[in-house]
């Protein structure tokens, strides 16, 4: 059974292309490629809240950032599909289900078996702090919580790739 496309459905798809047109590309050039940081933002589960993952896309891509959204109630699999697929610098999770203990590891997972030990992952949500330490020692990156300034992501996540991508 196939869905049917909605108007909806194609504001994400729509969303999901690339930004080409940032204001600031040169601050979020790879290491020596020329090219932009390109970030896949997602949202996994049936977390059906995606304001803060536009907002952030948003950023990113103002920050000069290659953004694709996925839209909403991906899967690990799909998250992780995509970004081989668009040769991600990172990915950043949206989440606020409270899944955040299956989600990130599934993800870890599924980056270690494609061999995508170059790429971020990273995210934000309502993550307690000993879930965010247990997370970091399986290998996610800085987990953000509600509020914090979206300069503060972009610096993180063009640090981060300056530091550890070699493209």
């Amino acid at each position: 059974m196939h869905n049917m496309p909605t108007d909806k459905s194609a504001q994400q798809a729509q969303s999901a292309q690339p930004a080409h047109s940032a204001p600031h590309a040169q601050s979020a050039q790879g290491p020596s490629s020329g090219r932009p940081i390109r970030v896949l933002v997602a949202k996994v589960g049936l977390d059906g809240h995606d304001r803060g993952a536009r907002i952030i896309a948003t950023a990113l891509r103002d920050a000069g950032m290659e953004v694709i959204y996925t839209g909403l109630r991906q899967t690990p699999e799909m998250v992780v599909s995509a970004a081989l697929q668009e040769d991600v610098d990172a990915i950043g999770i949206s989440i606020l289900s409270g899944a955040h203990m299956t989600v990130f590891p599934r993800i870890i997972q599924l980056m270690k078996e494609k061999e995508m030990n170059d790429v971020l992952l990273t995210g934000g949500g309502i993550i307690p702090e000993e879930d965010r330490r247990q997370l970091h020692d399986l290998g996610v990156g800085e987990l953000f919580p509600p509020g914090t300034p979206t300069t503060e992501i972009a610096d993180y996540i063009r640090q981060w790739v300056r530091t550890h991508r070699d493209f």
